[in-house]
């Protein structure tokens, strides 16, 4: 056991960096669930992302214009899911399924057929350094110098309590997601923030993904995500759906899966192995319900319908 990692500042910056694109996906989570509908779909969208992002980047120079195409396509793909969801009225849970079916199958066809060799000269994200902050010895290199999509995370999760807890949209989207039929009565559109909720969490999640081939790997490989999606609804949830939760717990996941590339445990011996599960470990555990019990909005995972 190497424990003198966990005074290496590289360690907890790296912890950062990881909690990002679960705390993105979970951001979108905590959106469309707050709004009334449940989103398993999060691993397929950010897959989507994570491809898309990769190949609009790679064809047009351009990491910025990739982001935006992972985060098009990620509402898209969203959008769809809302239509069945919130439109038809259909099974969220089976549609969320269906998601993450077609994002598995949907990028490795596409890598497979049109980009068997990987991409070449893939441009990524830069990184950004905050003057002043970046030479505060043991602070600096966690937070000081990092990924610009870290840094629009951090933006994102105080905008997003923002929006949610202290405006009128916020409130609606609450209302929504706990009272809708109440909230219908007072002239508030269910149906028009459902669908917008449901958009941006595929976009969120488009973005976690983009961040994964764009910034935190600089490639893209075929099932590229290894369950982070699940693993950032399950911060959702941890998190008690909100976005300061969601943060946290995303930093508590990001911690077990930076353990995995660190040197704190010799590969060879048997603890390893206890390290490579561990995030698996406090995912099943925080949805058990062990860590503390979260509930979630009252009227998630119902369709809504007028007529009745």
């Amino acid at each position: 056991m190497d424990w003198s990692v966990l005074a290496n500042s590289d360690f907890y910056a790296g912890i950062l960096r990881t909690a990002t694109p679960l705390t993105l996906a979970a951001l979108g989570g905590v959106m469309t669930e707050r709004s009334g509908v449940t989103n398993i779909g999060l691993e397929g969208l950010m897959l989507i992302g994570a491809f898309f992002g990769a190949w609009i980047s790679a064809s047009v120079g351009n990491p910025w214009v990739g982001v935006m195409g992972a985060m098009f396509f990620g509402g898209l793909i969203a959008l769809i899911h809302g239509v069945v969801s919130i439109g038809l009225r259909g099974n969220q849970i089976i549609s969320g399924v269906a998601i993450n079916l077609f994002g598995t199958g949907i990028t490795g066809y596409l890598y497979e057929t049109y980009v068997s060799n990987g991409f070449t000269n893939l441009p990524s994200i830069p990184n950004l350094t905050i003057p002043g902050l970046s030479a505060i010895p043991g602070v600096g290199p966690v937070i000081g110098v990092q990924n610009s999509i870290v840094y629009i995370m951090l933006a994102l999760v105080a905008i997003t309590h923002l929006v949610l807890f202290h405006t009128t949209l916020g409130l609606r989207i609450r209302a929504v997601g706990e009272q809708p039929r109440a909230a219908d009565t007072v002239g508030v559109n269910v149906f028009a923030l459902r669908y917008l909720c449901v958009t941006i969490s595929g976009m969120l999640a488009g973005l976690g993904g983009a961040y994964l081939s764009l910034g935190l790997i600089s490639n893209f490989s075929v099932n590229m995500t290894s369950g982070k999606g699940f693993i950032a609804l399950a911060a959702m949830i941890v998190g008690k759906w909100t976005p300061l939760g969601a943060l946290t717990a995303s930093l508590l996941f990001g911690f077990g899966l930076q353990i995995q590339t660190s040197q704190l445990v010799n590969v060879s011996s048997f603890a390893s192995n206890i390290v490579t599960i561990a995030p698996y470990l406090i995912t099943l555990i925080a949805v058990a319900g062990f860590i503390g019990r979260a509930t979630a909005p009252a009227a998630d995972g119902v369709p809504y319908d007028p007529t009745h």
